[in-house]
């Protein structure tokens, strides 16, 4: 990665040849950025990334996802799945891409002329607390202008990290509290240039009176 998407990263979590990491590159119009990858270590260097998917969650998502968290609402949710045995049905899980018009506009369309769907679902883990996933491939533009995916069982990129709930919480908690320190660092900068604004307008005014008085 390089150095500017570094700046970006709060928070990454490792598994085997996989990871996730929250990037605060969104934050301007209230998405937070999640970027799954899987590597090969045995590539040469600079070619080892072998998928790649970016989830984008609304701040209001964000929000909700850690009251769950810091209640024990989605740890409660987990052992339920858990004694079920039931590791398919998500506990969280978005849909999102980037329509067919889109990816025309950018002159990225895809050769099969369909939407990019992106895809991601938090499950219950087998031999860990959870598997964070994400999906993309071929997706359409419904009714309501959701992209639906369209690649069933085999998508055209893969990401699945198994995560502990301690790594998990991690990961939710520390961007909310980068996304609130960000949200409070813009309110200060917003009011500066106000005042900053007002003082000039102030001073503008003070010498057409000075003037105006000779």
């Amino acid at each position: 990665m390089t150095e500017e998407y570094n700046k970006n990263q709060i928070i990454r979590k490792d598994a085997r040849g996989c990871f996730v990491e929250s990037l605060c590159d969104f934050f301007e119009v209230g998405k937070v950025h999640l970027a799954f990858a899987s590597y090969d270590v045995n590539l040469p260097s600079g070619q080892r990334q072998t998928n790649n998917i970016h989830i984008f969650i609304g701040v209001d998502e964000l929000q909700e996802i850690c009251r769950k968290i810091s209640c024990g609402e989605l740890q409660y949710i987990l052992r339920q799945k858990k004694k079920a045995e039931d590791y398919n049905t998500p506990l969280l899980e978005w849909l999102g891409g980037t329509s067919a018009e889109k990816l025309a506009q950018r002159g990225r369309s895809r050769t099969d002329g369909k939407s990019l769907s992106r895809t991601a679902k938090l499950v219950a883990g087998r031999k860990n607390d959870f598997l964070f996933s994400a999906d993309s491939g071929a997706g359409e533009q419904n009714a309501q202008g959701l992209i639906v995916p369209r690649f069933g069982g085999d998508p055209e990129n893969h990401v699945s990290v198994s995560m502990s709930w301690a790594s998990l919480s991690e990961l939710f908690l520390l961007t909310k509290e980068n996304y609130q320190a960000w949200l409070t660092a813009k309110y200060l900068k917003d009011m500066m240039v106000q005042q900053a604004e007002q003082r000039r307008q102030q001073s503008s005014q003070y010498q057409q009176a000075a003037a105006y008085g000779k």
